[in-house]
């Protein structure tokens, strides 16, 4: 059960812990809100539709007494927020989800999940006040709708999408796009903080738990932990961090608490009989768990095998033997993005923000389910970082937090796409109908700072038969939004 946080509430506690400025000192790190060019409102009315998928996908906890407590240990965190970054048009909410990642991530406008796993890593209600506060200040600091103004979207003539920022996914039981159900894309504005906004929601978090009677030394023991966690579990890389570390995290966390008067501490009385009362619960689910058993009619939902369904039908039959690449080429373009040479018999499919080309038997139905099982496709995605492998990976790590199959292949590459800087990223993955599928990804920036991507997709025992088509396609890639 989530429990909205009223203004009413905010009010009262604002009375228990805020010093506002006064609790700071005059070191404390002054932090500027980024370009935006979007409203709180829209802000807010964005949140509100991300949240609703969240609560649909999500094993949302139920239990009363840890929502309330929950929501209390939000709103005294909100009460402790600088007040000329609290919009009254905010919609503060915190809900318990059962998922046993150490993780919380929050939406814009104010909806904030926090997995189970938080609570079962943490020693102190500080480390998750600290999380919590720091999720809390993407928000305040508008973090999500800002990557969104970055990524000014080129694609003009395949749909004319003005903000709609989804990437999408990739291969045989990975095909889907990001941004489905909500104009923004849940996996683009939760997972794409660049190691700036990073530190800014660290150093503002710092100061919140401070206003809020907490030790903000707290949230950077936490994100040890969190460290700690990751790289405990050797399939997933370093790169697929989702909340990319600024470097010496400690280090400024520590100083910045150095700068602040903390307030009167915080009752911490509830904490341990929570963690109790999760620990009476039936076992968490995993992010694994739950991408496994996400199930969907055929063209809707994350649970499909492709697409998002408005690829126009399918490309004979995937059961079938794939059709060998024609010797003759064609050139396709893509608006104002891109040109290309394809082979003469694959067929062009355009969606919102992606076109996919594919050889005959490469696309279509499979037992209920849309497969995408050979062919190439071009796209576009937002980038929260002016670094290409981070902005690289922060689009592999979405693709990836639903694909538990997923995997590196090798190393990242260096490359060049229409004589710019590129990365190539080998990836494998289970087929749909059985065996692996070979996976390539290759991303460059477009002028603006949005990320281009075009990646291949084939069975195994298929992939010496289409490699140098692969290969000529994508040294005739011409990247044209800049004329």
């Amino acid at each position: 059960m989530a429990i909205r946080t009223s203004s009413i509430r905010a009010a009262a506690l604002l009375a228990s812990v805020s010093l506002s400025a006064a609790t700071l000192v005059a070191q404390a790190t002054v932090i500027k809100l980024p370009k935006n060019k979007y409203t709180p409102e829209q802000d807010v009315q964005i949140g509100m539709e991300g949240a609703k998928e969240v609560r649909q996908q999500y094993p949302i906890i139920q239990d009363e007494k840890i929502s309330k407590y929950l929501s209390k240990l939000g709103d005294r965190l909100v009460a402790g927020a600088p007040p000329e970054l609290k919009n009254p048009v905010y919609q503060f909410s915190f809900t318990p989800v059962n998922l046993k990642e150490i993780n919380a991530f929050a939406l814009p406008g104010g909806p904030m999940f926090v997995h189970r796993g938080m609570f079962d890593a943490a020693a102190t209600e500080g480390e998750v006040a600290g999380v919590m506060a720091h999720e809390l200040s993407h928000v305040l600091l508008r973090h999500g709708t800002a990557n969104a103004t970055k990524a000014e979207n080129p694609w003009l003539q395949l749909g004319n999408l003005a903000g709609q920022l989804g990437g999408a996914m990739v291969g045989g039981q990975i095909g889907g796009m990001i941004a489905e159900g909500s104009q923004f894309g849940l996996g683009t504005l939760l997972l794409r903080y660049s190691r700036d906004f990073e530190k800014q929601a660290d150093l503002l978090g710092a100061q919140i738990m401070a206003r809020a009677g907490y030790d903000p030394r707290d949230l950077a023991h936490m994100f040890q932990t969190i460290a700690g966690e990751s790289g405990g579990q050797g399939g997933n890389p370093q790169w697929l961090s989702s909340h990319p570390d600024p470097g010496n995290r400690t280090q400024y966390i520590t100083k910045e608490a150095s700068s602040l008067t903390i307030a009167s501490a915080a009752d911490a009385s509830e904490f341990q009989p929570i963690k109790t009362e999760f620990a009476s619960m039936g076992p968490a689910k995993s992010m694994a768990d739950l991408a496994r058993g996400k199930q969907a009619p055929s063209g809707q939902g994350q649970g499909q095998r492709g697409l998002a369904g408005s690829d126009g039908g399918a490309v004979g039959s995937p059961v079938q033997p794939l059709a060998r690449p024609s010797a003759q080429y064609k050139d396709i373009a893509g608006g104002r993005v891109f040109q290309a040479s394809v082979p003469s018999n694959w067929t062009s499919m355009a969606s919102k923000s992606s076109i996919k080309v594919v050889p005959e038997n490469g696309y279509g139905e499979v037992n209920g389910q849309t497969v995408f099982r050979c062919g190439i496709e071009f796209g576009i995605a937002p980038s929260g970082s002016r670094d290409l492998q981070e902005a690289t990976n922060g689009w592999l790590n979405a693709v990836a937090q639903n694909n538990p199959d997923l995997h590196l292949a090798g190393q990242q590459q260096a490359i060049r796409i229409s004589q710019r800087s590129a990365i190539a990223t080998p990836l494998v993955n289970t087929s749909a109908l059985g065996g692996r599928e070979i996976i390539g990804v290759y991303t460059t920036f477009l002028v603006d700072g949005t990320l281009f991507y075009y990646l291949t997709v084939v069975p195994e025992s298929d992939a010496q038969a289409f490699q140098d088509s692969f290969l000529r396609i994508g040294q005739s890639i011409r990247l044209t939004e800049a004329r």
